[in-house]
């Protein structure tokens, strides 16, 4: 059976242990619905500050919501749309201090003030989707916070190779 202890230490470890229990959580499960589910609450559980985490899939055409953890989301997200969209079409990590600064945001919660998206990319290149994360505070995401979202999006992507 899976536990979750308390996270201790500098941000770094702190990260390194949450992609500890990623790793235990994910393990022998393939399936990328249960497993972005689990890594949703895992992290929404695990890390204060934040006001929503989950995925959104690439279907072929735009992102679509899948597993969550927060109030209820936008649904469909054109690419180079929004943090999501950006994140998405650059493959690059969008990590924003203040949405309303950022061109084009598209608010599916008004409290969220700052965004952190991970793209999820195949080894083969194909793109699977983004993690998102929002919070309800400016300035919530470090550099230690995008590394260890980045090894935590990496956990989910390793796991439905």
């Amino acid at each position: 059976m899976f536990t979750t202890s308390s996270l201790s230490g500098t941000k770094p470890e702190q990260y390194a242990q949450l992609a500890e229990q990623a790793r235990a959580l994910v393990h022998g499960e393939r399936d990328r619905v249960a497993n972005a589910a689990n890594l949703s609450a895992l992290v929404y559980q695990a890390l204060p500050g934040l006001n929503w985490v989950g995925f959104y899939f690439f279907d072929g055409a735009e992102l679509v919501v899948g597993p969550f953890q927060g109030l209820p989301a936008c649904v469909r997200i054109p690419l180079g749309k929004g943090v999501c969209g950006t994140a998405a079409q650059a493959r690059l990590t969008q990590r924003v201090d203040d949405v309303d600064a950022f061109p084009g945001h598209i608010a599916c919660d008004s409290a969220s003030r700052s965004e952190l998206v991970v793209p999820l990319v195949a080894a083969d290149g194909a793109l699977i989707g983004v993690f998102d994360l929002d919070s309800p505070e400016l300035n919530r995401f470090t550099t230690d916070d995008q590394t260890g979202l980045e090894a935590i999006a990496k956990v989910f992507v390793e796991s439905i190779a």
